[in-house]
């Protein structure tokens, strides 16, 4: 390496909590930033170096292409220098529309779409066999060849099966001067008055022309013929030989000889789900359907239809002809609107969902006449399809959310493409179904199916192929043989996203670039990582500069530099501590390095917790890749799930486990993968999930307003002295409604000016100096400090502020438990990152009144966090368990496992050879087996 390094200089970054720091970062290398959470990794990468190189691209666009760009703000820094175009590669950017695939992000679904409208033969849907197509050469050399010396009439079909009488068809035949058809297998001449029976169906042939095949005169015209007929028929035409009855169809287009049945010649959009050309007609390319549940209709069936039994009638309120429909039919029965739901018999239930036209008698016995009664109602159920279908209104909306569940649409089994899409076949299989196989089988196929194109098609399909081989490698070298192109892309986690997209970025192959990534290596098996530190170092090989914030020791050891921030979190972060190559860092003197060297350890326990020996049994669960497995998670244990990314944890946790108890505990309408049974529900008395997900989308959302002790402080607030004097209520402590808060800015303390051709600039409220109130309201005063205070001061400093006010302690306390001391309680929800807004949750649940039997579903809650944080995380964990509450944590980090009561290993691999459980027991126990990969990884930690 002789070529003197270059480097990115950043001089005077102040973003968020940096603290006016210089940096020189090597370029051409793969740099990783670490420290701890909270402590300015992010707001160095993303929110300075990212931003200003995103902004300077931006910059070179004429002003016309800027304003629909909406401007980029100048981050807060002096100035950078050395930077090259920017790619930055997230974990937020999952795309959430249904529509989505991974074969539509990365774009190997249009080289498949490709190969299949350019080499896929078709096959008839009815007899199977394949389907031919002609050109008009082709056509007539085989009726030349096929009918020497005969007498032959040329046909245009121009109805196939369709009702109708035609008249104007014929007049307008008749003008053209065509004087016979073949109408429903006869020879007809045309008449000016001829008409059909309109309410059956027909075929029609035009008579184009008559041939003796071998005559001079025949063979001179028999081109110009053929065409007008071609043109007639739309591709398609028929031959009748004098005397004969059969006709003899050929095509232009893909058809069945026997039948006539003929399929257009595919374009790339007939396999494409999101054009009306491919999708199926049923479900509209999605591949599920809205379905109503009746299950979800009564809950409690002891009450009558007037007390609320049936649940829809109580969304559509104003809709009374429904219930007028109801109670007649009750009536037919001899009962009413009164009746408890569950004496109402099957017969009444079924005419009420699926309606009933007929009239009844009915004998009045008292009067001694008898009364008709005529029922003509189309059924509850219908009515809410129809509702839900127009969704005109708010009613339609809640019904939708209330009572259907998603299923797999009949038409196209969850293919999403119209049957005559699937027709077509390269080698036996339909698109579908190659869309459906793991990425690592999608490679063994591409490879065996190489060779079996005839020599024309190969030729075509070298150029495709050799396009979905190269992309299709980037994505197993990056760990994800496991997903398949048809895998929806909301389902992806957040590491899977952000690896797909790198991959896509490898595939590129652009030099020259900084790449910044967020944490790569989340939702990665150990083993799974070294490879995705391979692809890093090929994207740095080929000429990039690679820029990782990241905590994973693996990435940290194989880095070039390592730059570490600190020293703490939030307003006590934001240094660079120290800086240089990772075999040095064992010297340093940082949390990060203590760590790496074991000068600092997360403990491992003496003893594993015992449990309660009560358990939850699911037997069973089959869904996605699971292959029937019987899942035992023993309570008041801290249970860890472990396994390769792809081996089904998250199916069998949160697809088959969550939504059952959900759906057991609040009535969720999350519909649970399919299993046989679940024992042992009434174990545990609440559930709750933790995900990651950000606690508020609004700038008005905190972490006061979300653990919920804003409201106690602005009770204690409207109890002093003053406000009693002043008559304030707590409503004039919130920033969100009139009163209290400072008008100008609507108590948001920031005010958005906008600015053409600039970024939109925000200042502080120039009434309330971003203070969100209004003066009375902030010369109220708690031990000198006003509602405005409290909202600026870190949890740490508020811990000591509401010492004597044991309700507002108890939560603060708990958010300083799970290592938030640096955050301020007023700060913005949308600043917070992801490992952020989940701890925030789980300190509001850790606050709560406990009832020690509560089950916690956490998924990777290491995410985003340092050593030192997960240790602060466990330590918060651990005190739940102590309770007697159970914990399922679906995790790979080694530090969390060893800490486990109870592992339960999924495996072996990723995808179709995943699904199945290989071990369980305490870390010591799965140390010894030798099936479990996890297993091998652990030994070497503890």
């Amino acid at each position: 390496m002789s070529k003197s390094t270059e480097y990115i200089e950043v001089y005077g970054a102040r973003e968020h909590n940096l603290k006016n720091i210089n940096v020189k970062i090597p370029r051409n290398e793969l740099v990783v930033i670490t420290g701890l959470s909270g402590s300015g990794k992010s707001s160095l990468a993303f929110d300075t170096i990212f931003a200003e190189g995103q902004r300077r691209y931006i910059e070179t666009f004429s002003a016309y292409a800027r304003q629909f760009l909406g401007g980029l703000e100048r981050p807060d820094v002096d100035k950078i220098e050395g930077l090259s175009p920017v790619i930055a590669i997230e974990q937020k950017t999952t795309n959430k529309n249904p529509r989505s695939t991974v074969g539509t992000v990365t774009e190997l679904y249009d080289y498949l779409r490709l190969l299949f409208a350019r080499v896929s033969d078709a096959y008839s849907q009815t007899t199977g066999k394949k389907l031919v197509s002609y050109t008009e050469d082709q056509i007539l050399d085989a009726i030349k060849e096929n009918y020497k010396n005969e007498k032959i009439m040329l046909m245009a079909p121009v109805v196939r099966s369709r009702k109708g009488h035609y008249h104007e068809l014929f007049v307008q035949m008749a003008k053209k001067g065509y004087g016979q058809a073949r109408i429903d297998g006869e020879l007809q001449d045309i008449e000016y008055d001829l008409k059909l029976d309109r309410y059956k169906t027909h075929d029609i042939d035009i008579v184009i022309d008559r041939w003796i095949i071998g005559e001079s005169a025949s063979e001179a015209r028999m081109e110009k013929s053929l065409r007008t007929a071609m043109e007639m028929g739309e591709g398609l035409i028929g031959i009748q030989k004098l005397g004969s009855t059969e006709i003899e169809y050929f095509s232009k287009n893909l058809m069945d000889a026997e039948t006539g049945h003929s399929l257009a010649l595919p374009e790339p959009n007939t396999f494409s789900f999101n054009s009306p050309k491919g999708s199926c007609p049923s479900c509209k390319g999605l591949g599920t359907i809205k379905k109503i549940n009746t299950d979800y209709f009564v809950e409690n069936n002891k009450l009558s239809i007037n007390q609320g039994a049936l649940l829809p009638l109580e969304d559509i309120k104003s809709n009374k002809f429904v219930l007028t429909q109801i109670k007649n039919i009750l009536e037919i029965f001899g009962l009413g609107l009164a009746t408890p739901f569950k004496d109402i018999p099957e017969e009444a239930l079924d005419y009420i969902y699926n309606g009933c036209n007929k009239e009844f008698n009915k004998d009045l016995k008292y009067a001694g006449i008898s009364k008709k009664i005529k029922i003509s109602f189309d059924g509850l159920i219908p009515f809410m399809e129809e509702l839900i279908e127009e969704r005109e209104s708010y009613e339609a909306i809640l019904l939708e959310r209330h009572f259907t569940t998603e299923e797999t649409c009949p038409e196209c089994k969850g293919t999403r493409l119209q049957p005559s899409s699937l027709s077509f076949k390269i080698d036996g299989k339909n698109i579908a179904e190659i869309n459906g196989l793991s990425l690592s089988d999608l490679k063994d196929w591409l490879a065996d199916v190489k060779d079996k194109f005839s020599e024309k098609k190969s030729i075509i399909a070298h150029e495709i192929l050799k396009e979905i081989e190269t992309r299709l490698q980037f994505l197993l070298d990056v760990g994800l043989d496991y997903l398949s192109l048809s895998r929806s892309s909301k389902t992806l986690s957040g590491g899977e996203s952000q690896r797909i997209r790198l991959a896509t970025q490898i595939g590129s192959q652009l030099v020259n670039v900084l790449y910044i990534l967020d944490e790569p290596s989340i939702g990665l098996h150990q083993r799974d990582n070294e490879r995705l530190i391979n692809s890093l170092k090929n994207l740095r090989d080929i000429g990039n500069s690679v820029l990782v914030v990241e905590h994973d020791k693996d990435m940290i050891m194989e880095a070039d530099e390592v730059l570490d921030i600190g020293p703490r979190a939030g307003k006590f972060g934001g240094e660079i501590l120290w800086q240089g190559k990772p075999k040095d860092l064992l010297k340093a003197d940082t949390i990060t390095a203590d760590y790496i060297t074991g000068k600092r350890k997360i403990a491992i326990p003496e003893v594993r917790r015992e449990g309660n020996g009560k358990n939850i049994i699911l037997k069973g669960a089959t869904g996605n890749n699971l292959k029937n497995v019987t899942l035992d998670i023993p309570l008041g244990k801290l249970v860890v799930v472990t396994g390769i990314s792809g081996s089904g944890k998250s199916s069998l946790i949160n697809g088959t486990l969550y939504p059952i108890l959900n759906k057991h505990f609040y009535r969720a309408v999350q519909e649970p993968l399919p299993y046989k049974k679940v024992e042992g529900l009434d174990n545990i008395d609440k559930i709750v999930d933790v995900d990651q997900t950000p606690i508020g989308r609004t700038p008005r959302s905190n972490p006061a307003t979300y653990t919920g002790m804003f409201t106690d402080i602005r009770n204690l607030f409207s109890e002093l002295p003053e406000s009693k004097i002043r008559g304030y209520k707590p409503g004039r402590f919130s920033f969100n409604v009139k009163g209290g808060r400072c008008e100008t800015c609507q108590g948001g303390g920031l005010k958005v000016i906008e600015m053409n051709f600039l970024p939109d600039v925000y200042v502080h409220c120039e009434t309330c100096n971003g203070k969100r109130f209004n003066r009375e309201t902030l010369e109220v005063r708690y031990k000198g400090k006003s509602i405005s205070d409290v909202l600026d001061m870190t949890i740490d400093e508020a811990v000591d502020f509401f010492q004597p006010i044991p309700k507002i302690f108890a939560r603060v306390k708990t958010l300083q438990d799970v290592g938030l001391g640096y955050i301020t309680m007023g700060q913005q929800s949308t600043t917070l990152s992801g490992g952020e807004a989940q701890r925030i949750k789980l300190a509001t649940e850790l606050a709560k009144r406990q009832t020690g039997n509560t089950l916690y579903i956490l998924d990777e809650p290491t995410t985003g966090l340092h050593f030192e944080d997960v240790k602060i995380l466990m330590d918060a964990i651990n005190k739940l368990v102590e309770l007697g509450n159970s914990f399922i944590i679906i995790e790979h980090n080694m530090d969390v496992i060893k800490l486990a009561d109870h592992i339960i290993d999924v495996g072996p691999e990723g995808g179709k050879y995943g699904g199945e459980i290989i071990a369980k027991g305490t870390p010591e126990e799965i140390i010894k087996s030798k099936k479990s990969l996890t297993g091998k990884y652990l030994k070497k930690e503890m």
